[in-house]
């Protein structure tokens, strides 16, 4: 059995839950219930990159809304 994230030139998608946290997810699967697409189709390292320029302040939304 072989691990779908594992494929560099495999097309993924981007998700990003209501948390504000990323994930890198294979675009033939179902995105789960509380994501929501926001980068992509494209290879594996461009959404890594998009994440890495994207995502600079890792604390998650009701973290960042209760230090406010």
């Amino acid at each position: 059995m072989h691990n779908p994230f594992d494929h560099e030139d495999a097309q993924f998608i981007v998700l990003k839950n209501e948390e504000d946290q990323y994930s890198i997810w294979p675009e033939f699967m179902t995105i789960p219930d509380g994501w929501k697409p926001v980068f992509g189709s494209s290879l594996k390292k461009d959404c890594q990159q998009y994440i890495e320029e994207t995502w600079t302040d890792l604390r998650p939304k009701s973290l960042k809304e209760m230090l406010a």
